[in-house]
């Protein structure tokens, strides 16, 4: 089988691209011919190791997979063979990712594929769409009928807030560049500022003149001076990226009005969490709410790159797809 692994947590460059043992499934896995997979921030924290999870080496490197069912463990109920199927929690905690021609996935953590959805759409969408779901209605707590301030709401995490707070009846206040503001708006916010404006504190405290409920900086400046005046009473901001920042925490701003700063990262998400998520994903899909911005098709053999690319930023909200065989052929391919 053909994959994309490393030896050893490192940089990007040391990803090899070769043949490795075609995995087995155990008996409540099911093996699924990977169509299309993607890489994400966090698969680069997972690779260099600074984000430190078990790692069965050789690893094969990726979180999310969309493919089709080959074969099905005698505990696995549910799945059938040629079953479009998808699972965004591979490639950490002592699963074997999905960059390669073949993954195997326990059966709690693979969702099927609505029907007539593109797997290289649904494959672009499924970290970033589940990761929104969980820091704004696991972590966050919205409700409708709430404000959410939106840092970065043209990323692809920022997108998917933005998409499903407006979904829930929330009022979205997004921070953008000028030129994303018609892109967010079309997503669903309600205001969109520019983040490069001097004056952008003042600005977010007349667009939420009742404070915000939510708040949540995609970009991980995490500046939680002004967030946490701005913040409503018993206002939540949820942290989800930033790991090499450290902010001023104003305790008293914080304590005396019953706001609070949670942490999220969606690697500790229970099972539960994540099939509550898919359905959400599902529904999104289905609907065609939730797509790319820009696909950037590259071969299995380029994972490496585009580690380094998403990396050094050269990707911008452009969205890398990666399809390691031809999905019309009826078979594996022969090196499995």
């Amino acid at each position: 089988m053909r994959a994309a692994y490393i030896e050893r947590p490192g940089p990007a460059a040391d990803i090899r691209y070769g043949d490795l043992p075609a995995p087995r499934p155990g008996p409540t896995d099911v093996l699924v011919d990977v169509i299309a997979t993607t890489v994400n921030p966090v698969d680069t924290f997972v690779r260099s190791g600074a984000y430190r999870t078990p790692l069965p080496l050789p690893f094969v490197v990726g979180r999310d997979v969309v493919g089709r069912v080959a074969e099905v463990g005698p505990g696995a109920a549910g799945f059938h063979a040629g079953d479009l199927v998808w699972c965004n929690s591979l490639g950490y905690d002592g699963r074997q990712g999905a960059a390669a021609e073949q993954a195997v996935v326990p059966v709690d953590r693979l969702y099927r594929l609505p029907a007539g959805v593109d797997p290289s759409t649904a494959v672009t969408v499924l970290h970033p769409t589940a990761t929104a779901y969980l820091a704004l209605f696991v972590h966050g707590r919205l409700r409708p009928g709430e404000t959410v301030v939106v840092a970065g709401g043209a990323g692809n995490v920022g997108a998917a807030l933005v998409t499903l707070a407006a979904t829930a009846g929330a009022r979205v206040v997004a921070t953008a560049s000028a030129a994303d503001a018609g892109y967010c708006r079309g997503n669903g916010a309600a205001e969109v500022l520019d983040y490069r404006a001097p004056d952008l504190v003042d600005r977010l405290r007349a667009a939420c003149p009742g404070g915000a409920d939510v708040y949540i900086d995609t970009a991980g400046r995490n500046d939680l001076g002004p967030a946490i005046d701005l913040l409503a009473l018993r206002g939540r901001i949820v942290l989800l990226a930033g790991a090499s920042s450290r902010p001023v925490l104003p305790v008293g701003a914080l304590y005396q009005n019953d706001r609070s700063v949670i942490g999220f990262v969606i690697s500790h998400a229970t099972v539960a969490e994540l099939a509550e998520a898919a359905g959400m994903v599902n529904r999104l899909l289905a609907a065609g709410r939730v797509a790319p911005r820009e696909i950037v098709p590259l071969p299995l053999s380029a994972v490496g790159e585009a580690h380094r690319m998403l990396e050094q930023g050269e990707l911008r909200g452009r969205r890398v797809v990666i399809r390691p065989w031809d999905p019309s052929h009826s078979a594996r391919p022969a090196t499995c």
